[in-house]
C-alpha cells in the first residue's frame, strides 16, 4: 500500500493505494500516530483503494475516536462498492463520516 500524505495548515489528508490489510495496517497506523497530534480535520481518500480488511478497520476505528476525543473530524472520502459493503455489513456506516 502506498501513502501520500498532503497537509494544509490543522488538515490532513492520506490519499491511500492498494490493499488495506494486516500487513499493511501497521503503515497507516505509523503514520497516523506521528501525524494526528496538530491535525482537526482528518481526510482519507480511498479513491485508489482496492481492498479493506478487519485490520484496516481497526486503524479507522482508533483514528476516529482520536479525533472525537479532541474535538476534531475525520471524513473517509471515495469509497468504491466493495469497501462500502465492508463498512455496511460491519456498520462502519453509522461510526464514520463517508463521503
Amino acid at each position: 500500500m502506498k501513502i501520500e500524505v498532503t497537509r494544509n495548515e490543522k488538515k490532513l489528508t492520506l490519499a491511500l493505494k492498494g490493499r488495506l490489510d494486516t500487513t499493511t495496517a501497521s503503515k497507516l497506523e505509523e503514520t497516523l500516530k506521528g501525524s494526528l497530534e496538530d491535525t482537526t480535520e482528518l481526510f482519507m481518500d480511498f479513491l485508489e483503494l482496492e481492498y479493506l480488511s478487519s485490520a484496516g478497520l481497526r486503524v479507522l476505528l482508533a483514528a476516529s475516536k482520536e479525533m472525537k476525543a479532541k474535538d476534531g473530524t475525520m471524513v473517509v472520502c471515495n469509497v468504491n462498492e466493495d469497501i462500502m459493503e465492508v463498512f455496511t455489513i460491519t456498520g462502519f456506516t453509522d461510526i464514520l463520516t463517508i463521503q
